[in-house]
C-alpha cells in the first residue's frame, strides 16, 4: 500500500534523484493515480546503488525495479509490443486469472497493442486484484500516440476511448484508494492532449538531462568497463564537464565510435561531435555560431562594448546574480548587431547558439519543437542564445489565423525567457533594426533587460578605426597608406557592411590583377564605384526607433541627444506614415 512505501522507503527516496523523489512523494501522497513522466525519458537513468557507485536503466526498468521494486504488478503497454509484464511470474498470473474469470477472452485481446481492447482487458485484471490490495502500476509509453495533442472533436473513435478511459481511471476513487498508478511516458507535454496536461488530477514529473556529476558519474563507470579511449590529459571527471548538453545515450554513442575507430577522444574531436550530436538532438532547430573573433575586433560603440566587457567580467568572476537575463540589441542595418553578439561570445568563451525556424503547418508540432529545444538549452547552461530578426521571428501573442499556436508559443517563449533560474547561465540576445515591432512583453525587465544600440561611425577618426578592424578581420593584405584621404574625397555615409563590400570588391580587383595584395588606387577605384544601398527613409527610421529604445543616453549619437522624446515619437510616426506602415 502507499502508506507502507513512506515507512518502508523513506530513507531510499533521499538517494533518489531530484525527479525520482517528486514522483516518490507524489505517489506516498495518494492523492492521484495518474503520472505523466515527460522530458529526457529515452536515456539510461542512473540509479546511486551505494555511495560512488552507479548503476544505469532505461525508464521502464528504473519506475519498475528502482521505484516499485518489482513487486504486486506491474504491466507496460505500448502501441508496438502490446501488453507485458516486468516479470514471467506476473504475466502467468495474469494469464491464468483472466482465463477463469473470463474463459471467452481470446490470447490476442490479452495481450493486443489495440488499446481499446487492451486497456478493457486490464482494467477487468485490475478490478479483481484491488480487493487482494496489490499495488499496481502500468506504464503505457509513446502516449502520444494514445491521448494526442488536439481538440477532443477532433480525435478518432480510438483515441476519444483513451482520452475518457484515462480520464476516468485518473477521478476513479476505486483506483485511487486500490493503488493503481498510471504512468504516461512522452517526451514533450505537448504532444499529449492538453486536457489530460491540464487536469489537476494529473501529476507532471520531468526527467532532466543529466548535470555534470551524473555524467562524469557514468564516463567513469564505461571506464572501469575499458570502453572509454580519452586523449592524454582528459579525464572521465574533465569530459563531464566539458559535455553540457548531451545525455547518456550520448555520451555512450560517442565513446562507442571513438572506441569502434581507435580514435581517443580530443578537445578537437570532443568540440566537433558535440555540435553534431546537439544540433540532431534539436532536430536542425539550433545551430552552433563558431567565432574566432572578441571583441577586439569591433570597431566603435565604445558604450556596448564596454558594458559586455563587464559581463565578461562578471561571467569569468562566478558572479551571474548581476547579470541580465537578456539583451535587446538593435540599430539600423549594417552597423554589425550580429558580429557584436557573436565577438561577445568569443570574449567569454561560452557557447552561442543560433535559433533555426521551429514553427511547423503541423498541428502540435510547432509546441513540440520549442519544448526540445528549451530543454536541450537547460542542459546546455551557461550557453548565449542569439535570436536574429527578432520581430519576425518571435511574433506575439495577439497573432491570429494558425488556432492559437503563436499566442501559446509566445507565452511558452516569455515564460523561460524570464524565468530567474537561468540568470548568467542562459543569456538572450535579441537582434533587430525594428525594436518597435518586437512586443514589448519581451522587451521589459526581467527578459531583454539591457536595450543596446549600434550606429553607423559619425566621425572620420571612427571611420578610419572601423576600416583597421575590417582588414583585420578579413586579414587582408593591403598596403600601407592614411585611409582617411580616401574617407575624405568620398563622404559616402558608410556602414561597416559597406566598407567590407568595399574592401572585398579591392581584394577582387587586385586578384585578377595577378596581386596578391590590395593598393590604395584599388581601393580608390572601388570607391569611386561604389553605390551605398539607398534606403534613405527607412534607415532613418531604424535610427529612430533604436534612438527611443536605448537604455542609456551615452550610447545615443551626439546629433540625437539633445532630442526631445515626444519629438522622437513624432518623427516616427511620420517615416512610418511615409512608408504605409500603421
Amino acid at each position: 500500500m502507499k502508506e507502507q512505501l513512506i515507512v518502508k522507503n523513506l530513507p531510499f527516496i533521499k538517494i533518489l534523484p531530484a525527479w525520482a523523489q517528486e514522483l516518490s512523494y507524489k505517489y506516498c501522497s495518494k492523492t492521484a493515480n495518474l503520472y505523466i513522466i515527460h522530458g529526457n525519458i529515452r536515456d539510461f537513468l542512473p540509479h546511486k546503488m551505494n555511495e560512488g557507485e552507479f548503476n544505469f536503466v532505461k525508464i521502464q526498468d528504473y519506475v519498475s525495479e528502482v521505484l516499485f521494486g518489482n513487486r504486486d504488478i506491474i504491466a507496460f503497454w505500448d502501441r508496438s509490443s502490446g501488453v507485458s509484464f516486468c516479470t514471467p511470474e506476473m504475466q502467468k498470473d495474469y494469464i491464468r486469472t483472466m482465463r477463469e474469470r473470463f474463459p471467452d477472452t481470446e490470447d490476442e485481446e490479452l495481450f493486443s497493442s489495440d488499446p481499446a481492447k487492451a486497456f478493457r482487458v486490464l482494467e477487468r485484471y485490475f478490478l479483481l486484484n484491488i480487493p487482494q490490495k496489490k499495488r499496481i502500476v502500468l506504464i503505457i509509453d509513446y502516449a502520444e500516440t494514445v491521448v494526442p495533442a488536439g481538440e477532443v472533436s477532433k480525435l478518432d473513435e480510438v483515441d476519444r476511448y483513451c482520452f475518457v478511459t484515462l480520464n476516468r481511471w485518473s477521478h476513479d476513487p476505486v483506483f485511487t484508494k486500490g493503488d493503481v498508478s498510471v504512468i504516461l511516458l512522452s517526451e514533450n507535454l505537448s504532444d499529449l492532449n492538453p486536457r489530460i496536461v491540464a487536469s489537476p488530477s494529473t501529476i507532471k514529473v520531468e526527467i532532466p538531462i543529466p548535470d555534470g556529476t551524473v555524467r562524469s558519474s557514468f564516463l567513469e563507470f564505461l571506464d572501469s568497463k575499458e570502453s572509454l579511449l580519452l586523449d592524454k590529459g582528459l579525464t572521465p571527471a574533465s569530459v563531464g564537464a566539458l559535455t553540457s548538453g548531451l545525455n547518456l545515450v550520448n555520451l555512450n554513442r560517442l565513446a562507442a565510435e571513438s572506441w569502434q575507430e581507435d580514435n581517443p577522444i580530443s578537445m578537437d574531436y570532443l568540440k566537433a561531435r558535440k555540435r553534431e550530436i546537439i544540433e540532431s538532438e534539436a532536430g536542425g532547430l539550433l545551430e552552433f555560431m563558431e567565432t574566432e573573433h572578441d571583441l577586439s575586433f569591433v570597431s566603435g560603440h565604445d558604450f556596448v562594448r564596454k558594458r559586455f566587457r563587464n559581463a565578461a567580467r562578471a561571467l569569468k568572476q562566478g558572479r551571474l546574480d548581476v547579470l541580465p537575463m537578456g539583451y535587446l540589441i538593435s540599430g539600423p542595418i549594417g552597423t554589425g548587431k550580429s558580429f557584436m553578439v557573436s565577438a561577445f561570445a568569443g570574449e567569454i568563451g561560452v557557447p552561442m547558439v543560433k535559433f533555426k525556424n521551429f514553427r511547423s503547418k503541423w498541428q502540435g508540432v510547432t509546441e513540440s519543437n520549442l519544448e526540445r529545444v528549451l530543454i536541450i538549452l537547460k542542459a546546455m547552461a551557461p550557453v548565449a542564445v542569439m535570436i536574429d530578426e527578432a520581430d519576425a521571428f518571435l511574433g506575439d501573442r495577439n497573432q491570429e489565423g494558425d488556432s492559437g499556436t503563436s499566442n501559446r508559443i509566445f507565452a511558452q517563449l516569455a515564460s523561460f525567457m524570464g524565468n530567474t533560474e537561468y540568470r548568467g547561465k542562459i543569456i538572450w540576445f535579441l537582434i533587430t533594426c525594428r525594436p518597435d515591432l518586437l512586443p514589448i512583453d519581451l522587451k521589459r525587465q526581467g527578459r531583454a533587460e539591457e536595450h543596446l544600440a549600434l550606429f553607423y561611425p559619425d566621425t572620420e577618426a571612427d571611420k578610419a578605426a572601423l576600416f583597421d578592424v575590417l582588414v583585420r578581420k578579413l586579414d587582408l593584405p593591403i598596403r600601407k597608406f592614411p585611409i582617411s584621404d580616401l574617407l575624405r574625397k568620398f563622404k559616402h555615409d558608410f556602414s561597416g557592411a559597406d566598407l567590407e563590400a568595399v574592401l572585398i570588391r579591392a581584394k577582387l580587383k587586385a586578384a585578377m590583377d595577378g596581386r596578391s595584395f590590395v593598393t590604395k588606387e584599388d581601393l580608390d577605384e572601388t570607391m569611386a564605384d561604389f553605390v551605398p544601398p539607398a534606403y534613405p527613409h527607412e534607415i532613418e527610421l531604424q535610427n529612430l526607433v533604436a534612438v527611443l529604445e536605448c537604455t542609456s543616453k551615452e550610447m545615443v549619437p551626439k546629433r540625437f541627444q539633445n532630442l526631445d522624446r515626444s519629438r522622437l515619437v513624432k518623427d516616427i510616426q511620420e517615416l512610418k506614415s511615409l512608408l504605409g506602415e500603421r
